[in-house]
């Protein structure tokens, strides 16, 4: 490129600044629409929950509420006992996050870092729960679960919730912990640390990415499922969140403000965790697929 080239290039206004291209601009627009479509069924849940039946199913589909209904909120709270779904879900949550996090980050230590025979075995019998649809399993496990007295629990929900978490966790984990350079294992061993040593002062730190994107794949997995929350609890106090909405809607007739309401109480938290964590999962996805 001569020295002329580069003086017309990029090409610029008269007050100095890029001029922007044809591809740009229709870029930007491409992503403005993109982001108004992936906002808009957010908005339209929050103003649906603020209003009434006839505004729902009437003129005012996708407008601001006329009256604000604030009501709906109150009687999802109070009839639709969305405080005890929500915190059912949260024990489920919660549980399921910390059984995945310490096997998942735990066997892909094993798998990675440890030299013993089948390890490679044991990774592709891992990566089979890859190849499983969840709601495949539901008649044995229910079988499982009734035989060792186990439905209508919160650990009818933790474990398999946990099982079927296990091998993306370890898909996740083992991309990241492949960059951690092995002269660290090393270095630690010469130092007198053993392998729970090595691995709790050394490794675990290092994969904060990777557990942080694990935690919020599990969370949103445990969260949102609806098929074994309705099949595997039947008893009302111990329900989780996509159970307790479904149960808003009545046979014959349904307010569906209430139900709006319940919606955006349970989905509140996901772009909350989201919102706050979406950082920590841009760079484990990239810090695992980079290799050097």
């Amino acid at each position: 490129m001569n020295t002329a080239a580069k003086s017309n290039y990029p090409p610029t206004y008269d007050n100095g600044k890029p001029r922007k291209t044809v591809g740009q601009i229709v870029s930007y627009i491409v992503l403005v629409l993109w982001a108004f479509i992936s906002v808009f069924p957010v908005y339209w849940m929050l103003t649906f929950s603020l209003k009434t039946n006839e505004e729902i199913f009437g003129e005012n589909v996708i407008g601001l509420p006329k009256y604000w209904v604030w009501e709906n909120y109150t009687r999802a709270m109070n009839t639709g006992n969305m405080p005890l779904y929500f915190l059912n879900s949260v024990i489920v949550a919660v549980s399921t996050i910390i059984i995945t996090l310490l096997a998942s980050v735990m066997a892909t230590y094993a798998i990675t870092r440890l030299d013993w025979k089948g390890r490679k075995s044991m990774n592709k019998f891992f990566m089979l729960g890859l190849t499983i649809p969840i709601h495949a399993s539901i008649v044995p496990l229910y079988t499982t679960l009734a035989k060792l007295k186990m439905l209508n629990s919160y650990f009818a929900l933790i474990l398999p919730y946990s099982a079927f978490s296990l091998a993306m966790g370890i898909l996740i984990s083992i991309g990241f912990m492949g960059d951690i350079p092995y002269d660290l294992d090393e270095a630690c061993f010469l130092d007198g640390c053993g392998v729970w040593g090595t691995f709790l002062r050394v490794i675990a730190p290092l994969m904060m990415p990777a557990v942080a994107t694990v935690g919020i794949y599990t969370f949103l997995q445990c969260w949102n499922e609806l098929m074994f929350a309705n099949v595997f609890i039947s008893k009302d106090s111990l329900k989780t969140l996509p159970v307790g909405v479904q149960a808003l809607s009545g046979q014959y007739t349904t307010d569906w403000g209430p139900i709006g309401a319940a919606l955006s109480i349970a989905t509140i938290p996901t772009l909350l965790v989201y919102v706050f964590l979406s950082k920590q999962i841009q760079d484990s996805f990239i810090a695992g697929a980079v290799k050097g």
